[in-house]
């Protein structure tokens, strides 16, 4: 079964997923923010279209490995998340953090070298981060590798 990555951010969660046999990952798309509750029920729908036991979550912590002011709310949005889950009947869905230090700076990278303009960057900046966040979590589980 296909991985599903977020990149929660404030104002934007980027997704994206794994192919069947979970060998590379895709952005699929930005989730605009606009309340916990409804942002899980979005995230939940994305779970069910494309089939996916596992969801990544992008964990920011600061260099030195500690928590961020973000992390707290992402920490909050998990829980929103397998709460929705086990209602809806996805209790056997895991959600499994990876830490996501640089994969901003990551993406921004790629993209500029794509040349795109800073505003196009903008709109697709979360959704590349979440690529990057589900891309090393393959290849670090092994999973990428056929």
């Amino acid at each position: 079964m296909r991985k599903i990555a977020l990149d929660v951010g404030d104002k934007t969660i980027g997704v994206a997923v794994s192919d069947p046999l979970n060998i590379t990952a895709q952005g699929i798309t930005t989730i605009e923010r606009v309340g916990i509750r409804k942002d899980a029920g979005k995230v939940i729908d994305y779970i069910r279209e494309y089939e996916c036991d596992t969801v990544v979550i992008g964990l920011n912590k600061r260099l030195d490995g500690t928590d961020s002011p973000q992390t707290e709310k992402v920490y909050e949005f998990k829980r929103m998340l397998e709460n929705k889950m086990r209602s809806t009947g996805l209790g056997s869905v895991t959600i499994d953090f990876y830490d996501e230090r640089f994969t901003t700076v990551m993406a921004e990278r790629v993209l500029k070298e794509a040349e795109l303009t800073r505003k196009e960057r903008k709109k697709v900046v979360d959704k590349q981060a979440a690529v990057i966040i589900l891309q090393s979590y393959l290849d670090s589980k092994g999973l990428s590798v056929l």
